[in-house]
């Protein structure tokens, strides 16, 4: 009993530890962000920067209320919105497609693996212009600059992936009478989903770059068009309050995703 009590004790130890590593991290992530934000407003007041420039966040505040009660800017956050989810899983649906017929057919993938570097380390605001001249303007051309940005990248990584997992594995499977598609579906796949979520986590980033990539060329609305309309205006405080808001999407997108993964790690114990 007491060997049992001290370990129990010693599992209380680790867990309390654990929590006030997590709140202290969590406190100084706040305490900085708060501390810039009281800087920045100083500054801004005491006419240290130019408030026209860089503006303040009492006037980005004000802007973002008078956007939200003529239901424009909530207009524009919801489309973007819709645009990145539906880009990414998009990506993710064709990347799981396409590596999954690359690693079936091994001559097809030593074809095209040039041709996917090639077309990954292009830059996609190049590509984006001639999207649109071939598709035109609106939503459809958006959703495809922002699978352009992801989509080459996440076939790469996911292509790779499959090709990491255990091949003792795979050795037993075949040896056991297993077809390829029994190798894949019981082997290659469950033990790639660690890959999968990763890859996840940087697309959902990627979707929202190539979307607004998108809306700067091709849209009239969207938090894209925002900026390029409140730079053309010099209405810099729209600006930066869309960047903001940006910034906030991407940091939701990224802890829905990691949540997520959390989720699926512990329900099926992948380390």
């Amino acid at each position: 009993m007491k060997t049992s009590k001290q370990e129990y004790t010693s599992q209380e130890l680790f867990v309390h530890r654990h929590k006030m590593q997590h709140h202290f991290i969590t406190f100084w992530r706040i305490t900085i962000f708060v501390f810039f934000l009281g800087l920045w407003e100083l500054a801004s007041r005491t006419k240290m920067i130019d408030p026209f420039f860089f503006s303040s966040p009492s006037s980005i505040l004000t802007c973002f209320w008078t956007q939200c009660t003529t239901n424009q800017m909530m207009m524009h956050i919801l489309i973007t919105l819709f645009e990145t989810v539906i880009s990414f899983l998009l990506v993710l649906l064709v990347s799981l497609l396409f590596a999954t017929v690359l690693w079936h057919c091994h001559t097809l993938s030593d074809i095209l693996e040039p041709y996917l570097v090639v077309l990954n380390s292009l830059p996609k605001s190049a590509l984006a212009p001639l999207i649109i001249v071939w598709l035109g303007t609106g939503i459809k051309t958006i959703i495809i600059a922002g699978m352009s940005v992801a989509a080459f990248g996440a076939i790469i990584s996911l292509h790779v992936g499959f090709h990491q997992v255990d091949k003792e594995k795979l050795i037993l499977i075949k040896t056991l009478g297993g077809t390829t598609h029994d190798a894949f579906v019981k082997v290659v796949l469950p033990g790639s989903i660690p890959i999968i979520l990763s890859t996840a986590k940087v697309n959902i980033g990627l979707a929202l770059v190539g979307v607004i990539i998108g809306e700067f060329l091709a849209a009239r609305r969207g938090l894209g068009y925002l900026i390029i309309y409140g730079s053309q205006v010099f209405q810099l405080d729209m600006v930066i309050t869309s960047i903001i808001i940006l910034c906030i999407i991407a940091l939701a997108f990224y802890k829905a995703v990691q949540s997520m993964e959390h989720h699926i790690k512990k329900r099926y114990k992948f380390m």
